[in-house]
């Protein structure tokens, strides 16, 4: 095995989970490229493959060395500080490090740097096959391979996602000999379980793709997904209908798939009277089916399965797919009956029965603490109250339906449907299913006004409650889904425009929750001498700790849409109560940002800081005025400053109080000529204190005015 050749590893084992055989696939090619890459074999790592079906993990790279080069081994000794006695002799440190090399002192180098230097032993390693070396790193790539809870089979030792079966190793044509998983490697695969029940014989290391094909096995991720698609679009053009197949839906039927085969099936019309997402959730999820839908988007009684074999008899494999859905559709059509039999208010009192957190009380509890922050939310934003308190006190209702304790999936959607049903009005029916969004990342906000406010309600009163009772979260857990509440809390404030104070909101949900809660979250200091504090202060802290949560949050928000941490953290620095009010104040920064003003004005208010800081910690320092004396003016550059910025305050006074923030540093951006000439020949630090004095009093009203938008000091 002389020349460059390509390279194929294929572990055959029993069917992969489906949702994790992506990220299998993409970590064991990581791993056998950089096990080769850190022993110094060369290939042509950019142009290296993974395949992957539901039995086999395999990896294809071309062009890779049959062996290492010779490589140098540096072994770093003693210090030359510390190698030599007082007479200049070997040190006993010296001595040992060089019998553990296998050399005399004298065959030693010196490594000299920066840092100092040290004695160093230099050898050469001879090259080593390919062929020594890939058992080793296979068995590596593997062991790092994301697995939460490996399984063992037989009596032996080793364990892996799934037994595993067989084992090829090709260099070209070559089989590389050596053991994984206790698997002898070989040419020989396997194709279909069923098609091709017989070895596959792997000639080459470019051949196993084709000869996967030829065993009934698309080995290709890609080309699997897209034979499922065109399987589908072929089956349609016989039925019609718009088939629906979402991505994560078809990677999960590709990952279970080898040679997908799609099979046109049919449902009983009766069963479209059941709420559509109730029948889609079941196809997709439980039984990995595509619905099909007509053109005008309403769910039809055809559906499409995937089949992983071209059967003889298809008709066997449609009866199959139609008995095995029928019971599952049969069920919610009990569930929807039965459920429609009883008005959905109904289910208030129930509420009281089923805890919602121990400290926090019941659902009920819940709903009404929900239902008076939702009040005050609608009257703050101008939208109805009676219909946000409404939607309030039936959130939780569909919780205790049959549907919803069936298909828990479908909260929120099921209750709109039985709010309709009730005769409630549509703004009310729309708020119950839409106020759970967004579901996920990436998903949108609630659509409708009712819908935004008991977003936040809900989303205000679950922050506030977790926080008092202490279960906050901490690293990688989370289990009430508080960073996803915080999340989609601050996007419908500022995708909506809703204009309420973050942290007097937040005090308000803590006022309404039972002294129980506050209690419970009380943890005494690491003395267990902590100075209590009472219920208002308690709140109040809790609520900044609050905001400063959902602040985290809208970090990560803001950067996937490009804005700068300089213009996030400017903002911050003051505190803006109102979310929409933040965003138009960062809006306007990353837009100031870009003008040839702002580094010099950044500059100066960085300085103007500094100054008025130092002053602040001077001993015995009062506070500095805001009011400039224009008798104590010894220059031009102090007027002309002066008279800038009274200027600038009165034109941008307007502007500030309407939140136009990006007119009011654009005014702002005009004191640069003044602020530089003032910087250039004005010494802030007069001898005279009633002059310096006055310097410092018109370099704060600089920084108040800059201030009223952000902290322009940290761009």
């Amino acid at each position: 095995m002389s020349a460059a050749k390509s390279l194929l590893i294929e572990l055959g084992t029993e069917e992969l989970p489906p949702k994790a055989l992506d990220e299998l696939s993409a970590a064991f090619l990581r791993g056998i490229n950089d096990g080769l890459a850190k022993r110094g074999i060369a290939a042509d790592f950019d142009q290296a493959k993974a395949y992957a079906s539901p039995r086999r993990l395999a990896v294809h790279v071309p062009n890779v060395a049959a062996a290492q080069p010779e490589q140098v081994v540096e072994r770093r000794g003693p210090a030359l500080s510390a190698a030599l006695d007082k007479e200049g002799q070997p040190s006993k440190a010296l001595l040992g490090f060089a019998q553990s090399c296998g050399v005399d002192v004298a065959q030693l180098e010196k490594l000299e740097t920066d840092k100092g230097g040290w004695y160093v032993c230099r050898s050469v390693r001879a090259a080593q096959p390919l062929a020594a070396l890939l058992p080793e790193i296979v068995d590596e790539a593997l062991k790092a391979l994301p697995i939460p809870r490996p399984m063992r089979w037989g009596s032996h030792d080793y364990s892996f996602v799934r037994p595993a079966h067989w084992l090829v190793m090709l260099h070209g044509a070559e089989i590389v000999d050596g053991q994984v998983l206790g698997l002898a490697s070989g040419r020989k695969s396997h194709g279909h379980r069923f098609m091709h029940p017989k070895p596959v014989h792997v000639a080459d290391a470019d051949s196993w793709l084709d000869a996967m094909r030829a065993a009934k096995v698309v080995a290709e991720p890609t080309e699997r997904r897209q034979r499922i698609r065109d399987e589908i679009a072929g089956v349609t053009v016989q039925t019609g209908g718009v088939p629906r197949v979402n991505d994560g839906l078809l990677n999960e039927i590709a990952n279970l798939t080898e040679w997908p085969v799609a099979i046109s099936c049919t449902f009983e019309r009766e069963f479209l009277t059941v709420p559509p997402e109730a029948l889609v959730m079941t196809m997709e999820t439980n039984q990995k089916f595509v619905p099909v839908f007509d053109t005008e988007g309403k769910l039809t009684e055809h559906f499409i399965g995937i089949a992983n074999i071209e059967s003889r008899d298809p008709a066997e494999i449609r009866k199959g797919y139609e008995r095995v859905i029928r019971p599952r559709f049969a069920d919610a059509k009990f569930f929807w009956d039965e459920d429609l039999k009883t008005p959905l208010a109904s289910y208030m009192a129930q509420l009281k029965n089923v805890t919602y957190q121990q400290s926090l009380g019941s659902l009920w509890d819940k709903s009404v603490r929900v239902a008076e922050l939702a009040r005050i939310v609608a009257n703050r934003v101008g939208v109805d109250a009676g219909q946000a308190t409404r939607a309030a006190a039936l959130s939780k209702c569909d919780l205790l339906t049959r549907m919803v304790g069936e298909f828990p999936e479908l909260q929120g959607v099921m209750g709109r449907y039985y709010a309709m049903h009730d005769g409630e009005t549509p703004e009310v029916a729309e708020a119950l299913d839409n106020f759970y969004q967004p579901r996920f990342g990436g998903d949108a906000i609630a659509t409708g006004k009712v819908g935004q406010v008991l977003a936040v309600a809900e989303r205000l009163d679950t922050l506030a409650g977790i926080f008092a009772v202490g279960m906050k979260p901490s690293g990688n857990k989370d289990p009430f889904a508080l960073r996803r509440a915080a999340l989609g809390l601050a996007r419908t404030l500022i995708e909506a425009g809703l204009e309420i104070d973050l942290r007097s909101s937040f005090v308000e949900a803590l006022e309404m929750l039972p002294d129980a809660a506050l209690a419970a979250g009380l943890k005494p200091g690491k003395d267990g001498n902590a100075p209590a504090l009472n219920a208002g202060q308690r709140r109040a802290a809790l609520a900044e700790e609050l905001y400063d949560f959902v602040m985290d949050r809208l970090r990560g928000y803001y950067a996937e849409k490009g804005f700068a941490t300089a213009s996030f953290e400017a903002v911050l620095a003051v505190h803006p109560g109102s979310l929409p009010d933040f965003d138009r104040r960062l809006r306007a920064v990353a837009e100031f940002g870009l003008r040839p003003e702002a580094a010099s004005l950044a500059a100066a208010n960085k300085r103007v800081a500094n100054i008025l800081r130092k002053q602040a910690e001077e001993p015995g320092a009062s506070a500095i005025s805001r009011t400039v004396d224009s008798a104590h003016f010894e220059s031009d550059a102090e007027r002309d400053l002066a008279e800038a910025l009274a200027s600038a305050q009165r034109d941008t006074a307007d502007s500030l109080e309407a939140g136009n923030y990006t007119a009011v540093l654009n005014r702002l951006s005009q004191l640069q000529a003044p602020v530089d000439v003032f910087f250039e020949s004005v010494l802030v630090n007069a001898e005279n204190p009633a002059v310096r004095a006055n310097r410092l009093a018109l370099l704060g009203q600089l920084k108040a005015q800059f201030g009223g938008v952000a902290d322009i000091a940290l761009l």
